[in-house]
Formats: C-alpha cells, sequence, structure tokens
C-alpha cells in the first residue's frame, strides 16, 4: 500500500460452508478516485463490500482503509469510511429530516452543522422540498438518495456503495452520479458496486468479478483495449435470425443482440466484413451494410467469461 492509496486488499477470501464467494482477491483504490466492483449476481460484489466495511471477516487475506486494519481492528477502521449497504436501514415512519438528524445524532454532529451539511446533500440531490415526508412514502430512487445523504451526513472521506442504484429509475440514477462526481471533487474516494455495465464506464478504475474472482482491474479505456480482435455491429429488423445467419462464420469469436444489431466479434474486420455481407444476402434477411464498432466494458466482459464458460 502506497501513501496514495486509500484502500489495499490483498488475497481476501470468503467461503460459505463449500461455496468460495471470493477468492484471492487483491486490488488498491487510489485516494480521490471512483473505483467499481463490477459484476453480475453472485460476482461477489456484495460479500467484497461487507469484507471492507468491517461486517464481514475474510477467511483469509488483509485489507487495510486509510493506513487502517479492518480485519483486526474493524471498529477503529469504521471511523474513516461511510457503508451504505443495499438496504440502507432508512426507518420509514420517520421523515426525512428525522432520518437525518438520527444519524447526525450518531456521530454527534452539532445541530447548526447538521443543518448546513443536510441543506447542502439535500439540494444536490433534489430532496430539499421532501423533508418533510416520511421515507416510507419515498420513491425507490429517493430513498437512496436520502440513504446516501444520512450516509455523508458525517462528511466522510471514503464512501463504500453497495449497488446504490439497482431498481432505481434512470432519472435517480443520474442525480446520484452527479451526486458522486461532485463529492469526488471535494476529495472523496468512491468504492461503489454496481451490475450495469454502462454504469462501470462513469468510474475511474474497475475491477471486473466473476464467480468469486477477479477478472480484469484497470480504467475503463485501458481494459477496453484488451479486447481481442473487432468487433463489428450489424443492424436488421430481424436480429435473432442475422445472429444465426453469422454466429458460425469462420472468424466470428462471439455475437451478442443488443436491441435491433447484432454485435459481431471478429478476427479480422477486414476480411470478415465481405463475408459476413455475403452470409446476410444469402440468408434473404433484410440488413444495413455492417459497420465497425467501439468496444464496450460488456463486450469485454462476455469476453472475458468465455474460456471459464466453456470449461
Amino acid at each position: 500500500m502506497t501513501s496514495s492509496d486509500a484502500i489495499d486488499v490483498r488475497n481476501v477470501s470468503k467461503r460459505f460452508a463449500s461455496h468460495e464467494a471470493v477468492r484471492h482477491l487483491s486490488f488498491s483504490v487510489a485516494r480521490n478516485e471512483i473505483f467499481g466492483l463490477v459484476g453480475p449476481d453472485g460476482a461477489g460484489k456484495t460479500t467484497t463490500m461487507r469484507m471492507l466495511a468491517g461486517v464481514m471477516r475474510p477467511d483469509e487475506g488483509a485489507i487495510v482503509i486509510d493506513g487502517v486494519d479492518v480485519v483486526s481492528n474493524p471498529d477503529r477502521a469504521k471511523e474513516h469510511f461511510s457503508y451504505m449497504p443495499q438496504r440502507f436501514g432508512l426507518y420509514e415512519d420517520l421523515t426525512v429530516d428525522e432520518n437525518i438528524r438520527f444519524y447526525a445524532d450518531l456521530f454527534d454532529i452539532p445541530g447548526r452543522m447538521r443543518e448546513e451539511r443536510a441543506a447542502r446533500l439535500l439540494a444536490a440531490s433534489d430532496m430539499t422540498r421532501f423533508r418533510s415526508r416520511l421515507a416510507g412514502q419515498l420513491s425507490g430512487g429517493m430513498k437512496q438518495k436520502l440513504g446516501l445523504t444520512c450516509s455523508l451526513i458525517h462528511t466522510p472521506k471514503i464512501v463504500l456503495l453497495d449497488e446504490p442504484t439497482t431498481g432505481v429509475d434512470p432519472v435517480s440514477r443520474r442525480d446520484f452520479w452527479r451526486i458522486l462526481y461532485d463529492l469526488r471533487e471535494e476529495g472523496v474516494t468512491i468504492v461503489i458496486s454496481t451490475a450495469y455495465l454502462d454504469e462501470a464506464e462513469r468510474c475511474h478504475r474497475l475491477a471486473l468479478l466473476h464467480d468469486g474472482h477477479l477478472l480484469e482491474c484497470d480504467t475503463p479505456q485501458a481494459l477496453k483495449s484488451h479486447m481481442p480482435g473487432a468487433i463489428l455491429s450489424v443492424q436488421s429488423k430481424k436480429p435473432r435470425q442475422a445472429r444465426d445467419a453469422i454466429g458460425h462464420l469462420p472468424g466470428v469469436l462471439s455475437t451478442m443482440l443488443a436491441g435491433d444489431s447484432v454485435r459481431v466479434v471478429v478476427d479480422d474486420a477486414e476480411r470478415r466484413l465481405p463475408e459476413i455481407e455475403r452470409a446476410l444476402v444469402s440468408s434473404g434477411l433484410p440488413f444495413e451494410p455492417p459497420a465497425k464498432a467501439t468496444p464496450t466494458i460488456e463486450d469485454l466482459f462476455i469476453n472475458l467469461q468465455k474460456p471459464e464458460t466453456a470449461a
């Protein structure tokens, strides 16, 4: 761990009976960055977040946050970060203001300071006009924004967020990420777990998790540069049939439906483009000329899983 690192995770594993939820996981998080733990359900994201937060002990390995050993001294470590689990403990029979006051009292935040921070955070999340509303009457996205406000009321320098945008509407997701960027500008280090690969593009660095182990860890741009071959996009009014017509061709490494198009990973774009066009013409399917496409994190993630899936 260097002085520029806020979090250091080394060779961490966690088992539940015979199931190894996290396997020999290692990564570091630099100060003042947004770091994403990305993967599908069952990838080990929540288990990892719980171990980072000190609410679950790893079976092996070390976790250091802001210079404090989380495994040996979890209570002291909790003074250095705020943790927002998937189901944040809001009190639904209390108002927005009352929930904020409750969490502020837990951290001995004086009344005037609490009011200043609450006003700023609620304004940032467009929640000011809901201060007197019961938490139980808020939408899912508003509850998540209130949960984040409660997590931030004591101005932590490190924030751990476990899938905070799951089930949240697109507008609230956008607001949530705007708040995260503002926090980062204020010097806050953020670790966020998500299954949404479009959100992964918004992080400074990513740890791609699958079945409990780390596939890759780098910036989104660097990760996408690891994508082998090239990606072609084929638009058709019958995308499933188009996929079936080209999926077996030589040099086609994988195919994936994306709305009314097919994303095709090939070994050589210039060589395979005419072959794919000929196959589509022969099939009699309507289509637009295939075009080269920019790789996404989703493309890379699917490609990285292929060897293990095949096994």
